[in-house]
């Protein structure tokens, strides 16, 4: 009886130890060769897809229940963009990103001309 248990939980353990959970095997081990722009609109936009911005702007930055952000850049400098996305403004609400995130988003939609 205590093989068969000790064969159990050793199958167990071992099955669950293959199925991962470890956070260190998800970490980027790629060399950065790109510029510091490039990576915070990579960034931006991974930001932007992952948030609830797709939503409303679509994800093609198309549009929808929000304005299109496709050529957003034309006609907004980053620094308003970061605002907008920071405090919000009627009919979008206020900090749905924030931080560092809400920089590269803003970076990269300025970059939309």
């Amino acid at each position: 009886m205590k093989k068969q248990l000790l064969a159990v939980l050793f199958g167990a353990t071992l099955v669950l130890g293959a199925c991962g959970g470890d956070k260190a095997d998800d970490k980027d081990t790629s060399t950065d060769t790109g510029t510091s722009t490039e990576t915070a609109a990579a960034d931006g936009e991974a930001i932007y897809q992952a948030n609830s911005c797709v939503s409303c702007h679509g994800g093609n930055l198309e549009g929808g229940a929000g304005p299109a952000l496709d050529k957003v850049g034309g006609s907004l400098s980053e620094d308003e963009i970061h605002g907008i996305i920071v405090d919000g403004k009627p009919g979008m609400p206020a900090g749905i990103i924030e931080g560092e995130e809400a920089t590269a988003v803003a970076k990269w939609l300025a970059e939309k001309k």
